[in-house]
């Protein structure tokens, strides 16, 4: 019978891993906070999620009516975003999230 550890002495061994999921959640929450502020407030409520990779804005929204709309917004949250974020945005992807 193996003797029980601690929650922490586990997460101490996967370390790597879950700081950079941490630092990846952190980077997301930011990515949204950033998108949010450039919209209007109907407009930013409907904003699920947000992420920069390899200069791709992915936004999530909660259903295809707030997609649309979103769309009209993509210029301004390219230019706008990628100056905020210190980040060279050359697209924006807009995916409606289920259940969100």
């Amino acid at each position: 019978m193996q003797k029980p550890r601690s929650v922490s002495d586990l997460l101490s061994r996967t370390g790597n891993k879950v700081n950079a999921l941490k630092a990846r959640a952190k980077s997301r929450a930011r990515t949204a906070d950033l998108v949010r502020a450039e919209l209007p407030p109907e407009l930013a409520r409907a904003v699920s999620g947000a992420e920069i990779e390899g200069g791709r804005l992915t936004i999530g929204v909660t259903g295809a009516v707030w997609a649309s709309r979103l769309r009209y917004c993509t210029d301004t949250l390219q230019k706008q975003v990628g100056l905020a974020a210190g980040e060279d945005i050359r697209s924006v992807r807009i995916r409606v999230v289920p259940g969100a």
